[in-house]
């Protein structure tokens, strides 16, 4: 019998200008799927609700907040989610609850994403936004790096639940 074929799930994580919250996300998570060992089952990518940032590297902080934890976010380019993301993407998830009603109008009647708050995948953290550290202090690059990193592995959990097993 022939072995099953791998089975992808793409997760998009979306921001405001895709500079800053995404960007982390996407690296953050990205890693820790490489880690578990499933980066030829799991997509990942990131996007902004709006194209202030298209075609730009993420926000110098946030790459070396990631960094000095051990993530790179180098070679990311920011762009602009578009309808037909909703199509391919199996989870579309905002970082606080503006971009989450932006996404949930944009939503196609017919899609099959799942979109919802990253954070309802931390643990006690369940409706709660990722706090957007653009006109703050560097400290809060260090906050959004902490929730990522928490909402990630709880992702990767409940994504792991629902992959199947790949038989040799």
């Amino acid at each position: 019998m022939a072995p099953e074929p791998l089975v992808s799930v793409a997760v998009l994580f979306v921001c405001l200008g895709n500079i800053c919250r995404s960007p982390t996300a996407e690296g953050i998570f990205r890693a820790q799927v490489q880690a578990a060992g499933l980066s030829n089952r799991i997509l990942v990518d990131s996007a902004g609700c709006y194209a202030y940032h298209e075609g730009e590297s993420p926000d110098i902080r946030a790459c070396a907040a990631a960094l000095e934890r051990g993530f790179d976010l180098s070679g990311q380019v920011g762009r602009q989610i578009k309808a037909s993301d909703f199509g391919y993407f199996d989870y579309v998830l905002a970082m606080d609850r503006e971009n989450l009603t932006y996404l949930q109008k944009m939503q196609p009647s017919d899609s099959h994403s799942r979109v919802g708050l990253f954070l309802d995948y931390a643990d006690g953290r369940e409706g709660q936004s990722v706090p957007d550290p653009y006109f703050g202090h560097s400290d809060g690059f260090a906050l959004v790096i902490d929730l990522v990193e928490s909402a990630g592995k709880g992702l990767l959990k409940q994504i792991g639940r629902n992959l199947p097993k790949i038989t040799a």
